[in-house]
């Protein structure tokens, strides 16, 4: 078996780490346990050790696999620095070297990094009155389960071969994300519209499913999407080891004519 071949048969998420269940956040993963076992927290070294063992979040000589890191552990980014997503939010449609209204790095848990940067997605969004008292919250421009489902995919179906954080950009006519590494296996853009999918992290995608964040059926959820907001370009980029989603966004005026007066200030800016 060659390299390359040798590769594609390693799942990332079960790579052993150097990091001992010392690591643990041990008041997270209690609450896990209980919430979806409805189990209690093993007491003693071997009898934790034994349980991360059988859930498939160490590896046989004691030590947490990545899978176990991302999701259980204090502080992921000390163990994996580059696993964080990096976002900034730029003013207008290109990337400045120097100007931007926003920047900042998220870390920690795969389920904090998750709302973390939905955060900052949802806070940059113009929200739209459509006809409700001032004083209540507008709806965002694009429906907050897009960005859901897209940060799931961005952060448990990227390639964590390689060492390199998810980059999040806001723009003035879109928003990309974009993950590192390419489709697996012989997945297209074409095939992952059509509801065609291929597990990269099992073990991080079963967790997921048991509710670590918001899942809704593997394979249904780039059609749910486009469902939803049509207006998305991915970009599977084979040789720069990239999937790219960038999803458009409508102007200020375009929103103001969707809901009929544009001078009556049911249009809120992003970030106010």
């Amino acid at each position: 078996m060659d390299k390359s071949q040798l590769l594609s048969e390693v799942r990332s998420d079960e790579l052993p780490t150097k990091s001992g269940i010392d690591q643990l956040d041990n008041l997270r993963f209690k609450d896990f346990l209980q919430e979806v076992y409805g189990i209690a927290y093993p007491e003693s070294d071997a009898d934790r050790l034994r349980l991360l063992r059988n859930m498939n979040l160490a590896t046989d000589v004691g030590n947490l696999n990545l899978a176990g890191v991302l999701m259980f552990t204090r502080r992921p980014e000390w163990i994996r620095p580059q696993f964080v997503v990096k976002a900034i939010w730029y003013p207008g449609d290109e990337i400045h070297v120097q100007q931007y209204l926003d920047t900042e790095d998220f870390a920690g848990p795969l389920s904090k990094i998750f709302d973390d940067a939905l955060a900052f997605i949802m806070r940059s969004l113009h929200k739209v009155q459509a006809g409700r008292n001032v004083n209540a919250p507008g709806t965002p421009e694009i429906p907050k389960n897009v960005f859901e489902e897209l940060l799931v995919n961005a952060l448990v179906h990227r390639d964590y071969l390689v060492s390199a954080p998810v980059r999040l950009f806001i723009f003035d006519n879109r928003i990309e994300i974009i993950s590192p590494g390419h489709l697996p296996n012989n997945l297209t853009v074409e095939k992952i519209v059509a509801g065609n999918a291929n597990i990269r992290n099992p073990i991080l995608v079963s967790y997921v499913a048991k509710g670590l964040l918001p899942y809704h059926g593997l394979g249904s959820g780039i059609r749910r999407v486009l469902d939803q907001w049509p207006d998305i370009e991915f970009i599977d980029d084979r040789e720069g080891a990239l999937f790219t989603v960038k999803v458009y966004r409508k102007s200020l005026e375009e929103l103001a004519e969707g809901y009929g007066d544009a001078g009556s200030g049911k249009i809120v800016p992003g970030g106010v």
